[in-house]
Protein backbone atom coordinates (compact mmCIF):
# COMPACT_ATOMS: atom_id res chain seq x y z
CA UNK A 1 0.00 0.00 0.00
CA UNK A 2 0.96 3.27 -0.29
CA UNK A 3 1.91 5.53 2.66
CA UNK A 4 1.16 9.38 2.12
CA UNK A 5 1.93 11.96 4.77
CA UNK A 6 3.43 15.55 5.23
CA UNK A 7 6.82 16.89 6.84
CA UNK A 8 4.53 18.33 10.21
CA UNK A 9 4.93 20.76 13.01
CA UNK A 10 6.80 19.72 15.94
CA UNK A 11 5.75 22.81 18.04
CA UNK A 12 5.53 21.89 21.46
CA UNK A 13 7.05 18.91 21.73
CA UNK A 14 8.31 16.04 19.31
CA UNK A 15 5.88 13.97 20.69
CA UNK A 16 3.27 16.17 18.86
CA UNK A 17 4.42 15.25 15.42
CA UNK A 18 2.48 12.00 15.23
CA UNK A 19 -0.76 13.68 16.15
CA UNK A 20 -0.19 16.40 13.70
CA UNK A 21 0.02 13.49 11.10
CA UNK A 22 -2.94 11.82 12.25
CA UNK A 23 -5.11 14.42 11.98
CA UNK A 24 -4.66 15.44 8.34
CA UNK A 25 -5.05 11.72 7.55
CA UNK A 26 -1.52 10.70 6.89
CA UNK A 27 -0.43 7.26 6.86
CA UNK A 28 3.62 8.60 7.35
CA UNK A 29 5.43 11.97 7.97
CA UNK A 30 8.41 13.65 8.02
CA UNK A 31 9.57 16.28 10.80
CA UNK A 32 12.65 17.75 12.35
CA UNK A 33 13.78 16.13 16.12
CA UNK A 34 15.27 19.56 17.34
CA UNK A 35 14.97 22.95 15.98
CA UNK A 36 16.17 22.82 12.52
CA UNK A 37 18.13 26.08 12.52
CA UNK A 38 20.10 25.88 15.59
CA UNK A 39 23.24 23.87 16.50
CA UNK A 40 22.43 23.07 19.58
CA UNK A 41 19.11 21.66 21.72
CA UNK A 42 18.21 20.08 24.71
CA UNK A 43 18.13 16.38 24.99
CA UNK A 44 14.91 14.67 24.31
CA UNK A 45 13.26 13.55 27.78
CA UNK A 46 12.44 10.43 28.75
CA UNK A 47 8.68 11.10 28.87
CA UNK A 48 8.82 13.26 25.55
CA UNK A 49 10.71 10.01 24.15
CA UNK A 50 7.49 7.46 25.72
CA UNK A 51 4.77 9.59 24.69
CA UNK A 52 6.28 10.20 21.36
CA UNK A 53 6.36 6.22 20.88
CA UNK A 54 2.55 5.75 22.52
CA UNK A 55 1.04 8.53 20.19
CA UNK A 56 3.46 6.80 16.84
CA UNK A 57 1.27 3.63 17.64
CA UNK A 58 -2.06 4.93 18.94
CA UNK A 59 -1.68 6.90 14.89
CA UNK A 60 -1.25 3.17 13.19
CA UNK A 61 2.80 4.55 11.95
CA UNK A 62 5.52 2.34 11.68
CA UNK A 63 8.88 3.62 12.41
CA UNK A 64 9.81 3.33 9.27
CA UNK A 65 6.65 5.24 8.09
CA UNK A 66 8.78 8.37 9.77
CA UNK A 67 11.48 9.87 7.59
CA UNK A 68 12.85 12.93 10.03
CA UNK A 69 15.06 15.56 8.69
CA UNK A 70 18.21 16.95 9.95
CA UNK A 71 19.01 20.64 10.38
CA UNK A 72 19.27 22.97 7.61
CA UNK A 73 22.74 24.08 9.09
CA UNK A 74 24.64 20.63 8.01
CA UNK A 75 27.23 20.59 5.81
CA UNK A 76 28.85 17.18 5.85
CA UNK A 77 31.05 18.18 2.93
CA UNK A 78 32.22 21.65 4.10
CA UNK A 79 35.55 22.47 3.05
CA UNK A 80 36.73 23.79 6.58
CA UNK A 81 37.82 21.35 8.94
CA UNK A 82 36.08 22.95 12.24
CA UNK A 83 33.10 23.73 10.58
CA UNK A 84 32.92 20.32 8.98
CA UNK A 85 33.77 18.59 12.12
CA UNK A 86 30.36 20.63 14.04
CA UNK A 87 28.58 19.07 11.34
CA UNK A 88 29.52 15.92 12.00
CA UNK A 89 28.77 16.17 15.66
CA UNK A 90 25.72 17.92 15.10
CA UNK A 91 24.63 15.09 12.47
CA UNK A 92 25.43 12.17 15.34
CA UNK A 93 23.26 13.66 17.26
CA UNK A 94 20.52 14.14 14.95
CA UNK A 95 21.22 10.04 14.47
CA UNK A 96 20.86 9.40 18.47
CA UNK A 97 17.91 11.58 18.53
CA UNK A 98 16.11 9.28 16.07
CA UNK A 99 17.08 6.08 17.59
CA UNK A 100 15.91 7.41 20.90
CA UNK A 101 12.49 7.81 19.32
CA UNK A 102 12.97 4.04 17.79
CA UNK A 103 12.90 5.27 13.98
CA UNK A 104 14.93 3.61 11.52
CA UNK A 105 16.00 6.73 9.31
CA UNK A 106 17.49 10.19 8.99
CA UNK A 107 16.88 12.03 5.88
CA UNK A 108 19.65 14.39 5.05
CA UNK A 109 20.95 16.60 2.15
CA UNK A 110 24.66 15.57 1.18
CA UNK A 111 26.45 18.96 1.31
CA UNK A 112 27.99 22.20 -0.35
CA UNK A 113 31.36 22.56 -2.16
CA UNK A 114 30.87 26.21 -1.24
CA UNK A 115 32.64 26.88 -4.57
CA UNK A 116 35.99 26.27 -2.49
CA UNK A 117 36.99 23.07 -3.38
CA UNK A 118 35.98 20.08 -6.61
CA UNK A 119 33.34 18.41 -6.91
CA UNK A 120 34.91 15.47 -6.41
CA UNK A 121 36.91 16.73 -2.83
CA UNK A 122 33.57 17.17 -1.57
CA UNK A 123 31.64 14.23 -2.41
CA UNK A 124 34.79 12.32 -0.60
CA UNK A 125 34.45 14.24 2.54
CA UNK A 126 30.52 13.63 2.41
CA UNK A 127 31.13 9.67 2.07
CA UNK A 128 34.27 9.99 4.70
CA UNK A 129 31.64 12.30 7.09
CA UNK A 130 29.34 9.13 6.63
CA UNK A 131 31.90 6.67 7.62
CA UNK A 132 32.65 8.50 10.70
CA UNK A 133 28.96 9.40 11.65
CA UNK A 134 27.90 5.84 11.13
CA UNK A 135 30.69 4.44 13.09
CA UNK A 136 29.54 6.52 15.81
CA UNK A 137 26.23 5.28 16.02
CA UNK A 138 23.77 2.93 15.82
CA UNK A 139 20.73 1.68 13.92
CA UNK A 140 19.10 4.53 12.01
CA UNK A 141 20.44 4.98 8.37
CA UNK A 142 21.37 8.23 6.31
CA UNK A 143 19.51 8.65 3.87
CA UNK A 144 20.44 10.98 1.49
CA UNK A 145 18.08 13.58 -0.49
CA UNK A 146 18.48 14.28 -3.89
CA UNK A 147 19.27 18.44 -4.52
CA UNK A 148 17.51 20.40 -6.91
CA UNK A 149 21.71 21.61 -7.11
CA UNK A 150 21.49 24.96 -6.11
CA UNK A 151 24.10 27.29 -5.72
CA UNK A 152 27.21 25.13 -4.53
CA UNK A 153 24.86 22.08 -3.48
CA UNK A 154 25.79 18.46 -4.75
CA UNK A 155 23.67 15.68 -4.88
CA UNK A 156 21.42 16.98 -7.92
CA UNK A 157 22.65 14.06 -10.24
CA UNK A 158 22.13 10.36 -10.14
CA UNK A 159 25.92 9.74 -9.99
CA UNK A 160 26.65 12.19 -7.37
CA UNK A 161 24.69 10.33 -5.12
CA UNK A 162 25.99 6.80 -6.36
CA UNK A 163 29.51 8.20 -6.11
CA UNK A 164 28.56 9.26 -2.27
CA UNK A 165 27.13 5.67 -1.61
CA UNK A 166 30.18 3.84 -3.40
CA UNK A 167 32.25 5.10 -0.54
CA UNK A 168 30.01 4.52 2.37
CA UNK A 169 31.65 1.50 4.09
CA UNK A 170 28.27 0.29 5.80
CA UNK A 171 25.94 0.11 2.59
CA UNK A 172 23.22 -1.66 5.06
CA UNK A 173 23.05 1.65 6.57
CA UNK A 174 22.82 3.91 3.44
CA UNK A 175 19.61 5.26 1.86
CA UNK A 176 18.00 7.75 -0.61
CA UNK A 177 15.08 9.78 -0.56
CA UNK A 178 14.11 11.18 -3.73
CA UNK A 179 12.45 14.54 -4.47
CA UNK A 180 10.05 15.36 -6.95
CA UNK A 181 10.52 18.61 -7.53
CA UNK A 182 14.40 18.48 -7.04
CA UNK A 183 14.22 15.62 -9.56
CA UNK A 184 12.25 18.04 -12.27
CA UNK A 185 14.51 21.15 -11.57
CA UNK A 186 18.04 19.02 -11.68
CA UNK A 187 16.95 18.20 -15.07
CA UNK A 188 15.29 14.00 -14.85
CA UNK A 189 11.73 15.00 -16.53
CA UNK A 190 8.59 13.21 -14.56
CA UNK A 191 5.63 14.76 -16.72
CA UNK A 192 4.85 11.91 -19.37
CA UNK A 193 5.05 8.39 -18.99
CA UNK A 194 7.50 8.14 -21.49
CA UNK A 195 10.02 10.62 -19.48
CA UNK A 196 8.58 9.08 -16.14
CA UNK A 197 9.70 5.88 -17.01
CA UNK A 198 13.09 7.25 -18.67
CA UNK A 199 13.99 8.40 -15.55
CA UNK A 200 13.45 5.90 -13.10
CA UNK A 201 14.97 3.36 -15.24
CA UNK A 202 18.47 5.97 -15.24
CA UNK A 203 17.44 5.63 -11.51
CA UNK A 204 17.34 1.64 -11.06
CA UNK A 205 20.77 0.98 -12.72
CA UNK A 206 22.88 4.41 -11.76
CA UNK A 207 21.72 4.23 -7.67
CA UNK A 208 19.54 1.37 -7.44
CA UNK A 209 16.27 0.97 -5.94
CA UNK A 210 17.45 -1.26 -3.17
CA UNK A 211 18.52 1.98 -1.43
CA UNK A 212 15.02 3.95 -1.77
CA UNK A 213 13.50 5.09 2.09
CA UNK A 214 11.08 7.60 0.91
CA UNK A 215 10.30 10.43 -1.31
CA UNK A 216 9.14 14.06 -1.30
CA UNK A 217 6.19 14.70 -3.61
CA UNK A 218 6.19 18.55 -4.16
CA UNK A 219 5.13 19.94 -7.38
CA UNK A 220 7.78 23.04 -8.97
CA UNK A 221 7.52 26.58 -9.32
CA UNK A 222 10.87 26.81 -11.23
CA UNK A 223 10.80 24.79 -14.50
CA UNK A 224 12.75 21.64 -16.03
CA UNK A 225 16.37 21.58 -15.39
CA UNK A 226 16.37 25.34 -13.75
CA UNK A 227 18.38 24.10 -10.45
CA UNK A 228 16.44 26.23 -8.35
CA UNK A 229 14.69 24.32 -5.28
CA UNK A 230 10.92 26.08 -4.94
CA UNK A 231 8.26 23.64 -4.07
CA UNK A 232 4.88 24.20 -4.86
CA UNK A 233 1.28 22.47 -4.25
CA UNK A 234 0.09 19.53 -6.60
CA UNK A 235 -0.97 20.51 -9.71
CA UNK A 236 -0.08 24.50 -9.12
CA UNK A 237 3.55 24.38 -10.91
CA UNK A 238 5.50 23.01 -13.95
CA UNK A 239 5.15 19.80 -13.05
CA UNK A 240 1.18 19.29 -13.01
CA UNK A 241 -0.45 16.27 -11.53
CA UNK A 242 0.71 13.44 -14.11
CA UNK A 243 3.51 12.54 -12.50
CA UNK A 244 2.15 12.13 -8.94
CA UNK A 245 -0.70 9.80 -10.67
CA UNK A 246 2.23 7.68 -12.05
CA UNK A 247 3.76 7.62 -8.39
CA UNK A 248 0.68 6.31 -6.92
CA UNK A 249 0.15 3.71 -9.20
CA UNK A 250 3.56 2.18 -9.57
CA UNK A 251 4.24 -0.34 -7.01
CA UNK A 252 7.91 0.57 -6.21
CA UNK A 253 6.77 3.53 -4.08
CA UNK A 254 4.58 1.21 -1.92
CA UNK A 255 5.35 0.64 1.80
CA UNK A 256 8.21 4.09 1.72
CA UNK A 257 7.16 7.40 3.28
CA UNK A 258 5.56 9.15 0.35
CA UNK A 259 6.11 12.95 2.33
CA UNK A 260 4.56 16.14 1.20
CA UNK A 261 6.44 19.64 2.11
CA UNK A 262 3.97 21.74 -0.88
CA UNK A 263 4.30 24.93 0.13
CA UNK A 264 0.17 25.37 1.54
CA UNK A 265 -0.10 22.92 5.11
CA UNK A 266 -3.36 24.59 5.26
CA UNK A 267 -4.65 22.25 2.01
CA UNK A 268 -2.17 18.54 2.94
CA UNK A 269 -5.73 16.87 4.23
CA UNK A 270 -6.86 17.51 0.27
CA UNK A 271 -3.19 16.81 -1.20
CA UNK A 272 -3.76 13.36 0.39
CA UNK A 273 -6.79 12.66 -0.40
CA UNK A 274 -6.40 13.38 -4.19
CA UNK A 275 -2.76 11.51 -4.02
CA UNK A 276 -5.17 8.55 -2.88
CA UNK A 277 -8.08 8.99 -5.19
CA UNK A 278 -5.19 8.58 -7.97
CA UNK A 279 -4.05 5.30 -6.46
CA UNK A 280 -7.22 4.39 -6.53
CA UNK A 281 -8.01 5.03 -9.83
CA UNK A 282 -10.09 7.76 -10.27
CA UNK A 283 -9.33 11.33 -12.12
CA UNK A 284 -8.61 14.87 -10.27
Amino acid sequence: MKRVGAHVSIAGGVENAPLNAAAIGAKAFAMFTKNQRQWQSKPLETKQIDVFKNNLEEGGFRPQDVLPHDGYLINLGNPDPEKRQQSLEAFIDELERCRLLGLTCLNFHPGSHLRKISVEACLSLISESLNRALDQSQGVTAVIENTAGQGSNLGHTFEQIAQIIDQVEDKSRIGVCLDTCHTFTSGYDLRTPESYQQTMELFGRVVGFDYLRGMHLNDSKPDLGSRVDRHHSLGEGKLGLDPFRFIMNDPTFDEIPLVLETIDSTIWDQEIQLLYRFAGGEEA
